[in-house]
């Protein structure tokens, strides 16, 4: 458990030489040259927001471990990745110490306690549209400034405030829009006639932002600043608890501050198991992403890819019909832990997935055959993930989530943040077509004070007891598939990790009876195969933002998607800290 016997390290010339940021012809990888990668022996972060990798990076070379690196890196991309990052949302904490300890923080988000199954429902018993996605009664209680702070409580070496300070400085004194950012808070102009807090997200002058432009928020820092000097204290009972509490008044919401100082993050165990004699740790429940990734990857283990080409038809088939099976059992059976009884042992046994592979046959299985259990409705994808390791070996693979891109849509009045749109996660009207035409599933119906369920998947895998990657990614109901396609191309088909981030991803969520692809993602020649075998393909835009770090001999790779615009960075060096 402690990290907190960092040991002072000084750099030799030799030392400082090993430490290379490599380009991707250094490792042979034929990818897009937009990838970032770096690699390093002392420490490194990789991050969807260049930003945020720096602050997490500056932790580290300051004498911070990966837990404060972590904190850090979470307020930071509150500030610069508003579209995920948030301290209005929650997520999850997978940490790993250098001693193997592992430990599960869950900050998801609650239903506050004046939610009630039926409460997105007309006087007839039809959805409401919108009515869980956008506006005040679609936010959970908030869980990130508890977690980060649980997560400061058993780990971190670095103060509080040292570690809240970075946020602080890009809130108040401002960064630079990028590209990617301009574009993606241009499309919040046509909600801010009804939500007029998102006026914060254009210049002072009105006109939307340019790459470049200065982004300013004053009130966001000040929030910050009060939570750096108050703990999470200051979140849940003080100024911005009440701040909050009266934002949801204006608006019709159900947050009190009964609710928000009842708000606790826990600690969790995660699930374990293996593939292929490595070991998988990742998240429990009330996420459904460990268990689904331990299915599918025990379905699959009882194959033999070796001699298999990489994405082949025998291949992608037998992934399409192990992650049907794997998320029918996430939608009969998974929520959350302290309302239900979960069979989370069962289902991540090697005995259920051989009677789960046994089904499995050279054609496409139809969907009524694989169970009767109830849907979920798809998750959206506006998610963030960022994995981190210190010199030491300690580890954070962190996810962290509003839901929608930009939540609620809803600004805290006087506080500069956005509050999440997780009621939404919910199954907002169980067994019965939903908006979006999927059954909802009973084990995830709304109750007071009930964490929603969620596809989040921070995950560790360890090679003979030691860590050899550490991945997750956004992608809502993608994500799961994400990472054990990403964990099969490493470990079955030897893959770098420049490959295999860059690689063509598909997913199949059991309903609705199709196969996402990426943009030719398949040949002509795998997708006629594909079709002759009973599978309906779907084109889609890209799928997922990895950030994954690699371990082996050389050091630690640093590997962030070039699907998104993040950035992998390598620790330089470490200072000696004197106290």
């Amino acid at each position: 458990m402690n990290l907190n016997t960092r040991r002072s390290i000084l750099i030799s010339p030799g030392l400082f030489l090993s430490l290379l940021v490599i380009s991707i012809s250094a490792l042979a990888s034929p990818v897009s040259p937009q990838v970032s990668t770096a690699l390093s022996d002392k420490g490194m972060v990789s991050t969807a927001c260049p930003e945020a990798t720096a602050v997490g990076a500056k932790v580290l070379e300051r004498g911070g471990n990966a837990v404060d690196a972590a904190i850090a890196v979470g307020f930071a991309l509150a500030v610069t990745y508003p579209t995920a990052g948030n301290i209005g949302g929650g997520g999850f904490f997978l940490v790993r110490t250098k001693e193997g300890e592992t430990n599960f923080i869950d900050f998801r988000e609650k239903a506050p306690l004046g939610a009630s199954e039926k409460m997105y429902l007309d006087r007839w018993g039809k959805v409401v549209p919108q009515s869980s996605t956008l506006g005040h009664r679609a936010v959970g209680v908030p869980g990130t400034v508890s977690g980060l702070y649980k997560a400061y409580s058993l780990y971190a070496t670095l103060s509080w405030e040292e570690l809240v300070a970075p946020a602080i400085d890009l809130a108040e004194k401002g960064f630079p829009v990028n590209q990617e950012l301009a574009r993606s808070l241009r499309k919040l102009r046509k909600y801010m006639e009804e939500y007029p807090g998102l006026k914060k997200f254009q210049r002072p002058d009105g006109k939307p932002f340019l790459a470049e432009n200065i982004f300013y928020q004053p009130q966001l820092a000040a929030t910050l600043s009060r939570i750096a000097a108050g703990g999470p204290a200051e979140f849940y009972s003080g100024e911005t608890a009440r701040l909050i509490a009266r934002e949801m008044e204006k608006g019709g919401g159900l947050i009190t501050l009964d609710d928000l100082k009842r708000y606790r993050s826990v600690f969790r165990e995660p699930v374990s198991g293996s593939y292929r004699g490595n070991q998988i740790i990742s998240a429990p429940p009330p996420s459904s992403g460990g268990t689904v990734l331990l299915e599918i990857l025990n379905i699959l283990e009882g194959y033999e890819f070796s001699g298999q080409e990489f994405f082949s038809a025998p291949v992608v088939h037998r992934m399409i019909e192990a992650e049907k099976i794997a998320y029918a059992d996430r939608a009969r059976y998974l929520g959350d832990p302290d309302f239900i009884d979960i069979p989370v042992e069962r289902l991540i046994s090697k005995d259920y997935a051989a009677r789960c592979r046994s089904a499995i046959g050279e054609s496409a299985a139809p969907v009524k055959n694989i169970t009767d259990g109830d849907s979920q409705p798809p998750e959206s994808e506006e998610t963030t993930h960022y994995s981190i390791i210190d010199s030491l070996g300690n580890a954070v693979a962190a996810t962290i989530t509003l839901n929608g891109a930009y939540g609620s849509k809803v600004v805290v009045e006087g506080a500069g943040f956005l509050l999440n749109n997780e009621m939404d996660d919910f199954s907002v009207k169980p067994g019965v077509q939903n908006i979006y035409g999927l059954v909802g599933g009973k084990a995830n119906a709304i109750a007071p004070g009930k964490r929603m369920l969620s596809s989040m998947t921070p995950t560790m895998v360890l090679r003979e007891g030691r860590i050899f990657l550490i991945a997750g990614t956004p992608g809502g109901s993608t994500i799961i598939t994400t990472v054990a396609q990403m964990i099969v191309d490493i470990i079955d088909f030897n893959l770098n990790p420049q490959e295999a981030v860059a690689a063509p991803r598909f997913h199949n969520q059991w309903i609705p009876d199709l196969v996402y692809h990426e943009k030719e993602a398949f040949s002509p020649p795998l997708r006629a195969d594909l079709e002759r075998r009973g599978h309906k393909l779907k084109e889609r835009s890209d799928i997922g933002d990895v950030q994954l770090i690699l371990v082996n001999e050389r050091g630690y790779y640093g590997v962030s998607d070039p699907r998104g615009g993040g950035r992998s960075r390598g620790v330089r060096k470490i200072e000696r800290r004197l106290n």
